[in-house]
């Protein structure tokens, strides 16, 4: 556990103290464990490899309140960590909602991040936009809307052991991406008190008002699943365009759960930036 000022964020960690930081974050619906199959061949490369689980997640705290999950806040979690962990800068990777959030730390803390590396994530600024020229995206996206509801979100997806948010996991992924011991793992972290409330959370809290994140000065590498089923590969395109120094690489037959079924080329991908 970590305490950054009043709040404690569980971490797992991989690798040798003295190399380079790279700090792993998850998306919804998972915790730390969404990086098991990452973290020991990113550690196994000389990098000092972590993983919390973020407020309201696994077994970190779970803050009461949807102000409590601000974009702004989230990224000051991130910049609280590395400042525990003793890192003036350090490498970020993110995928869903830890990649919103780690647009983030790139665009209000650029001097902490030496590397930012995206999977499936679009950048905030550029959403509503894509959705206007996209229009298949507003249908991708209708859960979002769903979710402000207060309440019934949580009863639905908590109903019959979650098995709502299960299905979601396996079936919008390839076979066996997810494991017995992974649905297992989350239904527990579901099942804390406030825990499924604090997720949906992240995404009432979107409603809350925000400067834009603006341009990307860090160095980033955008890794996409092309048979993701929640976001369009034009919102890869988008972030990219928002970045001064860009690239994308493309995983063609990976979904959105792409460090799940591509776990060795996801990593050695993150190495070479990293460490390029």
């Amino acid at each position: 556990m970590i305490s950054i000022g009043a709040l404690n964020l569980h971490i797992e960690e991989a690798g040798p103290t003295d190399g380079p930081l790279v700090i792993l974050l998850h998306g919804f619906p998972e915790t730390s464990r969404a990086w098991r199959k990452v973290m020991q061949p990113l550690a196994d490369k000389g990098l000092r490899v972590v993983a919390p689980d973020l407020r309201g997640y696994g077994k970190s705290d779970v803050p009461a309140g949807r102000d409590a999950y601000a974009l702004d806040t989230l990224a000051a979690d991130i910049v609280g960590l590395a400042d525990a962990l003793g890192a003036p800068t350090f490498a970020l990777v993110g995928h869903d909602w830890g990649g919103i959030v780690a647009w983030a730390v790139a665009a209000r803390h650029p001097e902490r991040l030496s590397r930012l590396i995206i999977l499936n994530a679009p950048h905030a600024d550029t959403v509503k936009a894509e959705m206007r020229a996209h229009p298949a995206q507003i249908l991708r996206s209708l859960y979002v809307g769903f979710f402000q509801i207060p309440r019934l979100p949580e009863a639905l997806l908590g109903a019959f052991r979650f098995r709502a948010l299960r299905r979601a996991l396996t079936r919008t992924s390839r076979p066996l991406a997810f494991d017995a011991g992974d649905l297992d793992a989350y239904v527990e972290s579901w099942s804390r008190p406030g825990g499924l409330t604090a997720m949906l959370n992240y995404y009432r809290a979107l409603r809350l008002p925000r400067a834009p994140l603006g341009r990307i000065r860090v160095p980033t590498l955008i890794l996409w699943g092309m048979k993701d089923g929640y976001l369009g590969a034009h919102l890869a395109d988008a972030a990219a365009a928002m970045c001064d120094d860009a690239r994308i690489t493309r995983f063609n037959e990976a979904t959105h759960w792409i460090q799940h079924e591509e776990p060795r080329q996801v990593a050695t991908k993150i190495a070479a930036f990293v460490q390029g």
